[in-house]
């Protein structure tokens, strides 16, 4: 009664017996639709990119989360169960998810044993009870993903370290500042319109207090332009420290080593505010200090973002200044805050 051919390479069987091996066919690997029968690559979480994101970041829950704020935790739990067949709408976060498992399928079809691959979790604030419908929504949206932790009232972000997550995208602020706390590359999502973009993953990080420490940000709100130009000259030989989305980025950068420059499914930029006559030359320095590729990089000199953001029609935009963001929603890019005052 045992399947007699090899399973795929990376793919666990379907089902177990005495003896039993089931085969998995590769187009089933590469096809998430074909997931929930148990046939998925296999993720090592020592390898992986591990994202987490909240069930508030991923779908459109602002209709439900109102209802919990204002009638209770009871009535919130009665609405989703009695809704729990009816998928939620797509939410800030969706298309870079989606994009994350573009990534994998283009992973695994150049190597369909490898086991670096993004792996997504929803971290949750639902009870298990009303969590039903988070899962049925995933499936229903064909996203590759099968670790969901439902943690009702208790802080999410404590078990982000043990899930060893990269990256931890978040609709509540004081889960992001918690999660930063922790060390952990953290944003904060808005939910917003938001325009669909390519299949190419496409990152877009600020420079100073996103990538880079806000040191030289500190100085500039202390001694003005003039005190920021002059640290700036005194400390270019020196490497800028290591900011909030420091950690993420190099380990996407990791991952867009794998491919060639003209077939990457991933593409990274750095859009700062920064003078690249005065202050480009200590960024891109520290860049290459740290082994950081980045596909291109723009020193805007406080010109406007938006413009150049709508070219590059990124699935999200990493800043600390909540104009920069504002401006990006309003242009419909997926935006996403790192808190500089946790």
């Amino acid at each position: 009664g045992c399947y007699s051919t090899p399973r795929a390479p990376g793919c666990q069987p379907r089902a177990q017996g005495p003896g039993c091996c089931p085969a998995c066919p590769v187009s089933w690997l590469l096809d998430p639709r074909a997931w929930g029968s148990g046939c998925r690559p296999h993720k090592d979480p020592n390898e992986a990119l591990v994202i987490a994101v909240t069930t508030r970041a991923i779908f459109n829950l602002e209709e439900e989360h109102q209802l919990f704020l204002t009638k209770g935790k009871e009535e919130y739990v009665k609405y989703q169960q009695v809704n729990e067949d009816k998928p939620l709408e797509q939410g800030t976060a969706f298309a870079f998810i989606q994009a994350v498992q573009f990534v994998n399928e283009k992973l695994l079809e150049r190597n369909p044993e490898e086991k670096g691959l993004f792996d997504v979790i929803i971290l949750s604030n639902n009870s298990p009870e009303s969590g039903m419908r988070i899962v049925k929504s995933a499936k229903h949206h064909g996203l590759e993903i099968s670790r969901f932790c439902f943690v009702s009232d208790e802080d999410s972000t404590q078990y982000l370290k043990s899930h060893n997550v990269k990256l931890f995208l978040s609709a509540d602020r004081t889960d992001v500042c918690n999660a930063l706390q922790r060390g952990v590359s953290a944003a904060l999502i808005f939910q917003q319109e938001v325009q669909t973009p390519s299949t190419q993953l496409r990152v877009v990080f600020d420079g100073d207090a996103v990538l880079f420490s806000d040191e030289t940000d500190r100085v500039f709100r202390e001694k003005g332009l003039s005190g920021a130009l002059e640290y700036e000259r005194a400390m270019e030989a020196v490497p800028m420290g290591e900011g909030p989305l420091k950690a993420f980025a190099m380990h996407l950068g990791k991952m867009r080593k794998k491919f060639s420059q003209e077939n990457s499914p991933i593409r990274t930029y750095l859009l700062t505010a920064r003078s690249g006559r005065n202050m480009g030359i200590r960024a891109l320095k520290t860049l290459r200090e740290w082994g950081l590729a980045i596909d291109e990089a723009f020193f805007m000199d406080g010109a406007p973002k938006g413009p150049l953001l709508s070219q590059i029609q990124p699935h999200i935009f990493f800043d600390d200044g909540l104009h920069n963001i504002q401006g990006a929603q309003d242009i419909g890019i997926p935006s996403a805050l790192v808190p500089c005052d946790c």
